[in-house]
């Protein structure tokens, strides 16, 4: 089996790949220029040197083309796009090329070329807004997205769906709620947060900055999503699914739990920062993995108490072996 992963060297595409090799897969992995990308993440996975390199610009037609012609994968996987929302505001250009335009020349690149290719693509919690706190999103809810981040998704999940009922495309989306790990950037609050916490805890004078830390997510643990994609484009029938843990706590219980870890009291070393406000935000938001679990034999085995274990434990280990 031979899969394309569309931005691997992102968290989810360098969590993806290794996932893949396990199982046997030849795998290419695409960047914008892969002669010059550092492809960092699959080098602190140590498996860089088994990934095909591959340069592919997901905006531009002929790139796609071009890359999905050569190789002809069996799979492909597309986690490449703009990732952050927050940054998303602040360009919202790139947010709806990379992401919405990006999806449909994937799509049909395939529709043209093979329709045999499995497509899966990287949906968001995003693409669902904010709920009434105790309410569980599924497949079935509506979209109101608040960012142009989760706009670019809901229209990139909404033309999969298209392409799936119209041409026959195997194309499936999964609707990943906030999921975790050490390969995550530095700007994503929940590193930001515990590379804080650490710092201080070695003796660091700073202050941590927030936004609003009342907001609720539901965070899960980004190696076991990364299982639930390939779980995706193995059934008999393309569909979509949300891959969530089922249990939402607030970014305050998240930093709070964090700053314990190393032994720290949160409320010492906060400050809310009103720059960090979005100019819109989600307040609350959950899923309902229920169809993933009963259709994909797939369940979340970490909930937010052991992502912060694993994030803080990764945390220290790594200045310890420095």
């Amino acid at each position: 089996m031979r899969a394309l992963v569309c931005g691997a060297s992102g968290q989810d595409g360098a969590d993806l790949c290794q996932f893949l090799l396990k199982k046997g897969y030849e795998v290419i992995g695409t960047s914008r220029d892969a002669q010059v990308g550092q492809f960092s993440n699959l080098h602190k996975l140590k498996i860089a040197k088994d990934i095909q390199p591959a340069s592919m610009a997901v905006s531009d037609f002929r790139s796609v083309f071009s890359t999905i012609k050569r190789f002809n994968p069996d799979e492909v996987y597309n986690l490449t796009g703009q990732t952050s929302v927050n940054l998303s505001f602040d360009q919202p250009v790139e947010s709806i090329d990379s992401i919405s335009i990006g999806t449909l020349n994937l799509l049909e690149v395939i529709r043209l070329h093979n329709t045999k290719i499995r497509f899966y693509n990287a949906g968001s919690s995003e693409c669902f807004g904010s709920a009434k706190k105790g309410v569980k999103f599924t497949e079935q809810s509506a979209y109101d997205p608040k960012s142009p981040y989760g706009v670019a998704k809901s229209a990139a999940a909404m033309l999969v769906k298209n392409y799936r009922e119209s041409y026959g495309i195997f194309a499936s989306t999964g609707i990943l709620f906030n999921h975790e790990s050490p390969l995550r950037p530095d700007r994503f609050v929940t590193k930001k947060i515990v590379n804080a916490a650490l710092r201080i805890s070695q003796g660091s004078k700073e202050k941590l900055e927030l936004g609003n830390i009342d907001i609720y997510r539901d965070w899960g643990w980004a190696p076991e999503y990364v299982e639930a994609m390939w779980k995706i484009l193995q059934t008999k029938k393309p569909d979509d699914y949300v891959i969530a843990t089922g249990r939402s706590e607030s970014l305050r219980y998240f930093a709070s739990q964090a700053f314990k870890y190393f032994g720290l009291d949160l409320k010492k070393y906060l400050k809310i920062n009103q720059q960090f406000f979005r100019p819109s935000e989600i307040f609350y938001s959950c899923g309902d993995a229920s169809k993933a679990h009963q259709s994909l034999k797939w369940k979340a085995k970490t909930d937010i108490d052991g992502v912060i274990k694993n994030l803080c434990s990764a945390a220290q280990s790594s200045t310890q072996n420095l």
